[in-house]
């Protein structure tokens, strides 16, 4: 039988290509210049051959009821380039820093006000309010049971001396589990590397002393609203 990608990301299909196609566009010097690779046309096309592996890979977490289904769609395509870097005998560190630099010339290229009101919605009380009744959902048992691919988190506030706004501690990630089960522990750092350059160009900083992938028992993320740039 044939691997299947779950409709929800079928219908999503379109759009996650041609970021990934973006992506790559964006990446042909730095994999030119730092991967000493020559043949990118090659690589491009193993890079979307291997991104539709990805696709059928991709657990399903509840689609657009559930805040994290995003997250997989817009970063399990770096799993796709690493996988292939790596057999090209590319190193990690490498490879997390072309993705890292890759990711943020993709992001910059979305205007600033969409960005900075991007990152005002995510620091406003409502969205907070949705953070925690989603968290508190991913812990239960039944969400767990019926998806066990997602994460598991809740929401931190500030104690005294805190310089953050809030926190989310994550219990179980949902790329651990998934380099676990797919053979992506040594690249799945770089998923991680991802997190502060994302936040920063939404104008928050964020925080973090130590991850699961790292073998903390959690990711600790704290966020703060970054200062405005006066030279902008």
């Amino acid at each position: 039988m044939a691997d299947i990608i779950h409709p929800f990301y079928a219908s999503h299909r379109a759009a996650m290509e041609a970021a990934m196609r973006h992506r790559l566009d964006l990446a042909a010097a730095m994999l030119r210049e730092r991967a000493q690779l020559s043949d990118l046309d090659g690589i491009r096309q193993e890079v979307m051959a291997e991104f539709d592996v990805v696709l059928t890979q991709l657990p399903y977490v509840g689609g657009a009821e559930n805040r994290m289904s995003d997250f997989f769609m817009r970063l399990m395509g770096f799993m796709a380039i690493s996988r292939v870097l790596r057999r090209h005998g590319v190193p990690p560190p490498v490879i997390g820093d072309i993705e890292r630099d890759t990711y943020k010339a993709q992001l910059l290229a979305v205007p600033e006000a969409e960005r900075l009101a991007a990152g005002q919605q995510f620091m406003s009380s409502a969205n907070r309010t949705l953070l925690r009744e989603q968290a508190a959902n991913s812990a239960t048992a039944s969400h767990r049971e019926a998806f066990p691919g997602d994460f598991v988190y809740d929401v931190v506030d500030p104690g005294p001396g805190d310089t953050f706004e809030f926190g989310i501690n994550y219990q179980a990630c949902g790329f651990c589990k998934f380099a676990a089960c797919h053979g992506d522990k040594e690249i799945l750092p770089n998923i991680c590397g991802l997190d502060v350059v994302a936040y920063a160009t939404r104008g928050i900083r964020l925080e973090r002393t130590q991850t699961l992938a790292g073998g903390a028992e959690h990711c600790d993320f704290r966020f703060s609203r970054l200062a405005p740039d006066p030279a902008s």
